[in-house]
């Protein structure tokens, strides 16, 4: 990057971190682990706690944050800046509320990065407990722009049991690694139902491996989110499993990795 550029991130992040007090990315090495759930879920439980929670959605060619919040009209504009809106506690900035909803975003990496830094840097977030940023899978030039202009102290990677998903997740972790996100967290999401018949629990992609990988990576488990049906129907009707069926243990989980990650300190695992 050049000093010009170098010095653009570095004033960015000096804006962003004056308005955001704890800055939390939610990234994965591939898509359709249940990242953007996990992030809504997430920032969801935050507000909950009366903190004021803003919601990124970074993911400029999949944005799904506004569908799965409820959110389905364009944000209001005062004095050239987007106004979030306010979904379930939390205050929400997707680019899906300012394309028509079929409409496919083809951009090249700068152009998505450039989208990124101004839904970033153009909305009226007011000050902000936390910024909670959703990712798109893997490590292109969004996640290197928050990265930069965010400097996130807290990443969330999402994973499930898979070993493909896994290897993934670690390409993930280094990249928040070499991003200087000094505390960064492991989640395996999707880890097992349970039986409706016999109760026993089924482990469909496998178990038992994320925390151990964590373990040896050196990073926080943060626990798994077993799979259940009425995680994607509560994302579908635009209302967070944490609200819409509390005592659902998906949403147990869900709420236990907040409490983890509101009680993140910043040094390294």
């Amino acid at each position: 990057m050049s000093q010009t550029g170098q010095s653009a991130s570095n004033a960015a992040a000096e804006v962003v971190s004056a308005v955001a007090k704890h800055r939390i990315a939610v990234l994965s090495g591939k898509g359709g682990v249940g990242k953007t759930s996990l992030a809504v879920n997430l920032a969801t439980c935050l507000a909950a706690t009366q903190a004021r929670v803003g919601l990124l959605d970074a993911d400029i060619t999949g944005p799904n944050v506004a569908h799965m919040l409820g959110v389905r009209k364009p944000p209001r504009v005062v004095d050239g800046q987007f106004v979030p809106q306010l979904a379930h506690g939390v205050h929400v900035v997707s680019i899906a509320s300012l394309v028509p909803p079929e409409a496919a975003v083809i951009w090249r990496g700068p152009l998505r990065s450039r989208a990124v830094s101004q839904l970033l840097e153009e909305t009226a977030w007011g000050p902000l407990e936390y910024l909670v940023v959703d990712l798109p899978p893997g490590t292109g030039d969004e996640v290197l722009t928050v990265g930069q202009r965010v400097k996130p102290q807290v990443a969330v990677v999402v994973t499930t049991p898979q070993q493909v998903a896994m290897g993934d997740a670690r390409r993930a972790i280094d990249m928040a690694r070499k991003m200087d996100v000094p505390w960064i967290g492991l989640v395996e999401n999707m880890s097992g139902i349970t039986c409706p018949h016999c109760g026993e629990p089924i482990a469909l992609f496998g178990a038992g491996t994320t925390a151990a990988e964590a373990r040896r990576l050196g990073v926080h488990d943060l626990g798994a989110v077993p799979l259940d049906p009425l995680v994607a129907r509560s994302s579908d009707a635009g209302t967070p499993l944490v609200v819409s069926h509390p005592g659902n243990p998906a949403a147990v989980a869900l709420r236990s990795i907040a409490e983890l990650v509101a009680e993140y300190r910043l040094e390294p695992a």
